[in-house]
């Protein structure tokens, strides 16, 4: 059996879950696990983040996976109901949907009170994405709250440069004044908002990439915020190779070896999820020491170089994230960013909880 697989901390996620608690004591948690939990499996991931008071997903099916899988909190779906028909499967199994605009409205309005769902409004602030335009806001709202298959609400936005210098004062300056005299629960933080900004954590908070141990900032790592890697990213050394001065390796031979280089063969290829853009010099770990990727990134394959890791042989172990290599050095390396690698691991990686 090939030596890569992705090993999954729910311990870490605990701990990640304890660390969005303390920053924000007097909100409930929606932890989010779309996008198969972030790459770390979505059952993995509720089982692990069981202790929040609700989950974030997609779509009505995974929504489905958590309730008959016996997770009673409430599961929010994100980009709300894709179709008509959707409304009554969200009702049967006690979904709450975001609703960002008119067609989205305009469905329940049409059901007339036959399946009744609780409704996040989401108030498009900035990020101009999703949302209804704070223009529209009130007539929208009224519109809203007269409709019979609406039961509970909550107003909601979402952040466009939370992790970035620029911050969250207009988007929160206009949200507030929209809805500050509005008696219903309010939910603004992402994971960069509930970290820096106090003022958005509000009735419900919305962490996701920072359950995961990685960081929202290019300017912190997640060690310096107390997070800890849920996944790591594991495999061996297959084969070695020795490199003269002048040789070079790999497609394209995108690296030539300036001095004597031994170089270790491993067992993860852009087929697995590892970036095919990462550049020589990618940190790396062999046996236990901190090293560099060399040469591009194959379907199965990349290259490691072992010149100062003497203790490496064939078998011997890989972390190309996790603990040591923090998933955050990886991305910044390859262009990218932590949430795109985690959730890229292929399915042909095996996953194992340790």
């Amino acid at each position: 059996m090939r030596p890569i697989q992705a090993t999954i901390h729910l311990d870490a996620m605990r701990h990640n879950l304890a660390v969005a608690r303390r920053h924000a004591p007097d909100s409930r948690v929606m932890a989010v696990v779309k996008a198969n939990g972030y790459g770390h499996g979505l059952l993995g991931a509720a089982q692990g983040l069981a202790g929040s008071d609700g989950f974030a997903v997609l779509g009505v099916d995974e929504g489905i996976v958590l309730r008959e899988a016996g997770f009673g909190q409430t599961i929010l779906l994100l980009e709300g109901l894709f179709d008509a028909a959707e409304l009554a499967v969200a009702a049967r199994h006690q979904m709450a949907v975001v609703v960002h605009g008119d067609e989205q409205l305009r469905m329940l309005e049409a059901d007339r009170g036959a399946h009744v769902v609780e409704v996040f409004l989401k108030v498009n602030t900035g990020m101009n994405r999703l949302g209804v335009p704070g223009g529209r806001f009130w007539s929208f709202y009224d519109r809203l709250r007269s409709c019979g298959s609406v039961g509970k609400m909550t107003l909601m936005t979402h952040f466009a440069t939370a992790d970035e210098a620029a911050g969250v004062a207009s988007q929160y300056s206009l949200f507030d004044e929209l809805t500050r005299e509005i008696a219903m629960p309010r939910s603004m933080a992402n994971s960069a908002a509930l970290l820096r900004y106090p003022q958005t954590r509000a009735d419900w908070v919305r962490p996701g990439i920072m359950l995961y141990g990685a960081s929202p900032f290019a300017d912190q790592s997640a060690a310096a915020l107390d997070l800890r890697p849920a996944m790591t990213l594991g495999t061996a050394i297959i084969a070695l190779q020795q490199l003269q001065v002048g040789q070079s390796l790999g497609y394209g031979h995108c690296f030539t070896a300036e001095r004597p280089t031994r170089v270790g063969i491993v067992a993860c290829g852009y087929a697995d999820g590892y970036p095919r853009h990462a550049p020589n010099g990618t940190p790396i770990a062999v046996a236990g020491q901190l090293t560099r990727t060399i040469g591009r990134v194959s379907m199965d394959m990349l290259y490691a170089d072992l010149t100062d890791v003497p203790q490496a042989d064939i078998g011997s172990t890989v972390e190309l994230w996790g603990s040591q290599v923090p998933v955050d050095a990886v991305a910044a390396s390859a262009g990218t960013v932590g949430y795109e690698l985690l959730c890229a691991v292929a399915p042909r990686v095996a996953v194992v909880h340790g």
